[in-house]
């Protein structure tokens, strides 16, 4: 039997070890956490409970897809609901003018009805731009999110050099070019251009070929899952304890250790440390675990310069300083009295100039942005268990530089000053463009997250959401892969490797771990196949 470790029990950790376990492998995840998740995570403060990572359920197709792979489907394991309306968008006031907002709601009939009323003229351009969103959707999905690019002759398909010339243009143009070539209202512009931070990445960067995700949310539509995405964290580590995985918390890897053979270099096992008494973490015993395979579902870069000599590493130190980060954030978590039905599920709120939003977080001179195109969630409009009766669930996202020195947050606004501000101004901004004048007064429970508690927490590079932004150059066969070059048997899973941000890349580069370890170099989906180990029901 293969003895396999997997180095972090996130997503992309319990995702990977359930598909190896069903495979056969004897797999043991080792979390440094109390708690398995990773940046899906959670927080029960006085009768609410947070997520305190993702948020926005897009791309069903990968989790039916995944779960079909461990026998069950995405109906057994998840309560879905349809969001109508999807989410609404809040537009910078003008001075001394009215808010503004505009409600997007589910069904592309009624999408289209609705850029009509704000751009006459504009549903039609919508249906055109949505249909070729479709298109690279699906040629995405086909043959290149689930590739991992070990055999280049699976791109070599018709359907590929037929759709090459378009491909072409799509990565050669930014996605924010490619959107005001269309549409004229700025705010429908942002409506399109935004999914561009959910990749970690400013819309005048990113390739307009993420156009795609726009179908995901105005043609596929928005679901939530009841329980929030701290639910869909539950149900992988069921799958996977229920195929034989066992998970270790507060078990912190130190070190990937490795043997040579000859002239090359495989994985011998882990270093790591058991955590000791509260008062002392570094007081616990070490351990050493021997195995055939180890995947590190870890931060990339802490994978690579942590725990791997500098003559074993893939991505050493001079990538990263040539590698564009993701964004940090901001997060505020708050319990406010009484309800807020001027906040839909989701809600958007983008200043009137975003292209300087994007500046003070990706340029040069980085700094926190005031005022901040912000994301609200509001999970109690769907979901009555993450809030006390009576009272609301928000989860606030500023977006903000991937910089530790902006500092950690704490409950009840005693984190650090930066951290509070930024909390302080998004607070009032909401109150004031949604039309809550007293929402800083209902607030009961307070909770705020900064970049350097993601670097402390989950050793995230720079301290940043995401990982690597999703510029070009970084992107699809131009992303780090999910094996070493350097090491046999050492793979890698997770956000800031192959296929990219978020938590159906996390699914999927997990399935691309399953496709390595195969030797598997087909360039879609993996056909379902029976367990080695069956998952109970």
């Amino acid at each position: 039997m293969t003895r396999t470790i997997v180095v972090g029990g996130g997503i992309a950790g319990l995702a990977t070890a359930a598909l190896l376990a069903r495979e056969g492998h004897q797999v043991r995840v080792l979390e440094q956490n109390d708690r398995v998740g990773g940046r899906a995570g959670t927080l029960d403060r006085e009768g609410f409970r947070f997520d305190t990572g993702p948020s926005w359920y897009l791309m069903p197709s990968v989790f039916e897809h995944f779960f079909e792979l461990l026998g069950t489907t995405a109906a057994e394991q998840l309560d879905l609901r349809m969001l109508d309306p999807g989410y609404r968008v809040f537009g910078e006031p003008d001075p001394g003018g009215a808010p503004r907002a505009i409600t997007v709601p589910h069904g592309i009939d009624r999408v289209v009805d609705l850029f009509d009323e704000v751009e006459p003229g504009s549903g039609r351009v919508l249906r055109t731009y949505l249909r070729s969103a479709a298109h690279a959707s699906d040629m995405a999905e086909r043959y290149f999110l689930y590739n991992p690019f070990t055999r280049w002759r699976s791109l070599l398909r018709p359907e590929v050099l037929r759709a090459a010339p378009q491909l072409v243009r799509l990565l050669g143009t930014s996605l924010e070019r490619f959107v005001a070539q269309r549409f004229r209202t700025p705010l429908l512009r942002q409506i399109l251009g935004y999914p561009a931070v959910f990749l970690g990445t400013d819309p005048r960067r990113a390739p307009a070929m993420y156009h795609l995700m726009s179908g995901l949310d105005l043609d596929e539509g928005v679901q939530y899952p009841m329980g929030g995405f701290w639910g869909i964290v539950e149900r992988l580590e069921a799958l996977a304890r229920d195929a034989g995985v066992e998970i270790v918390t507060g078990a912190r890897v130190t070190e990937i250790l490795t043997r040579r053979s000859g002239s090359r270099v495989h994985v011998s096992g882990v270093r790591w440390q058991e955590r000791g008494a509260v008062d002392d973490a570094a007081s616990g015993s070490l351990h050493i675990e021997h195995a055939n395979i180890v995947v590190s579902g870890a931060d990339l870069h802490h994978t690579e310069t942590e725990l791997l000599p500098p003559a074993l590493r893939t991505a050493p130190e001079r990538v990263w300083q040539r590698t564009e980060s993701g964004p940090g954030a901001v997060l505020v978590l708050l319990g406010v009295a009484g309800e807020l039905p001027q906040l839909e599920h989701h809600s958007l709120f983008f200043t009137r100039d975003w292209n300087a939003n994007f500046d003070d977080i990706f340029g040069g001179d980085a700094r926190v942005p005031d005022p901040a195109s912000i994301y609200v969630c509001r999970p109690s409009a769907t979901d009555p268990d993450v809030a006390p009766p009576g009272h609301e669930n928000l989860f606030v996202l500023i977006p903000v530089p991937a910089d530790t020195s902006i500092g950690s947050g704490g409950p009840d606004g005693t984190g650090d000053a930066a951290v509070e501000r930024a909390a302080d101004a998004a607070i009032e901004q909401i109150g004031a463009w949604a039309q809550i004048p007293d929402l800083a007064d209902r607030i009961v429970v307070r909770q705020t997250i900064g970049p350097e508690d993601f670097a402390r927490d989950y050793a995230s590079w720079r301290g940043g959401m995401l990982g690597p932004a999703h510029v070009l150059s970084q992107s699809a066969m131009f992303r780090t892969q999910n094996a070493s070059k350097r090491v046999d048997g050492l793979f890698y899973a997770g956000a800031t490797t192959a296929p990219g941000v978020g938590v159906p890349m996390c699914l999927i580069s997990a399935e691309l771990v399953l496709k390595r370890i195969r030797d598997d170099r087909s360039a879609g989906p993996t056909a379902p196949r029976p367990a080695a180990t069956a998952v109970p029901r």
